[in-house]
């Protein structure tokens, strides 16, 4: 607790913080009348135009008829005309708060010190993630500041139910994380376990934002491969989530927002089928459930019927030239690890040598790969059609998960031929049955336990008369 003589407060403030040490500590001693005063900020951080003025308006002798302070809150009151100031007495919560931004002001004779927010982050434009571009429809997107998130968020739902639960997360880095739902919508037993199991992780910091949060609400595991959480860093598909009743994360320092409960559809949705007509947006739709289809099955299949099954000639348009079959599953192997390396170097590559690479990918290496007998052109189409249709997914996270399933169907495929691929199949449905989520809902809600109306409305792109928010008799249910 704060003591009422300064010079203590200010002891205990130099033992909490590295002033002195560290270069960006601001401490300004002040005279207010004849009253003393301590002023803690860090650089950076502080709005300099704001905090001159706050302390021009301190040192008014107007303010001080009897050259004293004798009430704090009094004083403050009616002397700082800036809004966002608060009364505190835990040295606990000030080192929070300073660290965070904020300015300490501290008078002799007063057991309260005054948090000043005056914080200025530093932040980008809120420009459309590249991630999840669509052709039509807003553009601006989710930045690292979370208060910048959240106005994004109450700018499109006006709703006074609409709530911001901020918690902190880590020993070391005190991460702001923001709880976000609609009361009334939401099932007050979700918002309940995520606040329980956020405020009893122990963590020193979250080094990675949001995706390490999900990891440690949701431990992951080499058995499950799919992501455990639906991440967004477009505002509009964080809000209609909102409406439908769901619970949206949010991170100070990251960009995504986490959306609860997670089922493997909510994969599928992108926001562009919304942005079209409703017959267009079910043939695109319709289109991304195939690609998905594809992208685990494509490169099997052809293993299947290049090594243990040979189609009659006129239905083989898989393979056709005579490839040894250990020759043809090492080929489909190097094809997979090699275009993943493509599209690897390629976005993270600058944009200025993107188009060099393109080249030297798509012309010079495939065909020298074919003269030198390293690949067929059959390989190279599959594997390329099998990118393509794995790049047509929107979500990057369950792309690649499915990328780890498909490579353990080729090798499952290559060994045991077409009862080593039903195998798979059921393996990689158990595993996707059991994905752990981070509420513990069912990962393929609606389909199980089976909800028609919400299953209906993942599946089929609905005119929007038609299409209001499934209530709250639409969510997951939960596991006891």
């Amino acid at each position: 607790m704060l003591s009422c003589v300064l010079e203590e407060n200010i002891k205990k403030a130099r033992q909490i913080f590295a002033i002195g040490e560290s270069f960006d500590y601001i401490e300004r001693n002040l005279f207010l009348g004849s009253t003393k005063a301590y002023l803690l900020t860090i650089n950076g951080f502080a709005q300099t135009v704001v905090l001159q003025r706050i302390i021009s308006d301190l040192q008014n002798c107007s303010f001080v008829k009897d050259d004293s302070i004798k009430n704090c809150r009094k004083y403050v009151n009616s002397c700082i005309g800036y809004a966002q100031v608060e009364f505190v007495s835990d040295w606990n919560r000030i080192e929070r708060m300073l660290l965070s931004g904020t300015c300490l002001l501290l008078f002799d004779g007063c057991s309260e010190g005054i948090i000043m927010d005056t914080r200025a982050y530093p932040v980008r434009g809120t420009e459309e993630p590249d991630t999840e571009k669509v052709t039509r429809g807003a553009k601006d997107g989710f930045v690292e500041n979370f208060l910048v998130n959240t106005t994004l968020i109450r700018r499109r739902i006006r709703n006074p139910r609409l709530t911001f639960s901020l918690q902190t997360v880590g020993t070391d880095s005190k991460s702001d994380v923001v709880i976000a739902y609609i009361g009334g919508k939401v099932k007050p037993e979700l918002v309940n376990r995520l606040k329980e199991k956020i405020s009893s992780l122990q963590v020193t910091s979250l080094t990675l934002g949001i995706k390490t949060l999900e990891e440690l609400l949701a431990p992951r595991s080499f058995l499950h491969p799919l992501p455990g959480a639906h991440f967004t860093e477009r505002p509009d598909v964080a809000c209609s989530f909102l409406e439908e009743g769901y619970i949206v994360l949010l991170a100070d320092n990251s960009p995504m927002a986490m959306i609860l409960p997670c089922s493997v559809f909510q994969f599928m949705q992108s926001p562009e089928d919304y942005y079209k007509s409703p017959p267009v947006g079910n043939y695109i739709r319709l289109i991304r459930f195939g690609c998905a289809v594809l992208c685990l099955l494509l490169l099997p299949c052809l293993l299947l019927f290049g090594v243990h099954f040979r189609l009659p000639e006129a239905f083989d348009v898989l393979v056709t030239a005579e490839v040894p079959p250990l020759k043809l599953f090492i080929l489909v192997l190097a094809m997979e690890v090699g275009l993943e390396l493509f599209r690897y170097a390629t976005s993270h590559t600058s944009d200025r040598f993107a188009g060099a690479l393109s080249i030297v990918g798509g012309l010079i290496i495939g065909e020298v790969a074919i003269d030198l007998n390293w690949a067929t052109p059959e390989i190279l189409f599959y594997g390329a059609a099998t990118m393509l249709v794995t790049l047509a997914l929107p979500s990057l996270e369950f792309a690649e998960g499915l990328r780890i399933y498909r490579i353990f169907l080729c090798i499952l495929t290559w060994l045991f031929g077409g009862a080593g691929l039903a195998a798979g199949l059921a393996l990689v449905m158990i595993s996707a049955a059991t994905t752990p989520t981070v509420l513990g809902t069912s990962y393929l809600w609606p389909l199980f336990p089976f909800h028609g109306k919400a299953l209906a409305s993942l599946l089929w792109r609905r005119h929007t008369r038609n299409a209001q928010p499934i209530r709250n008799n639409g969510k997951p249910k939960i596991k006891k």
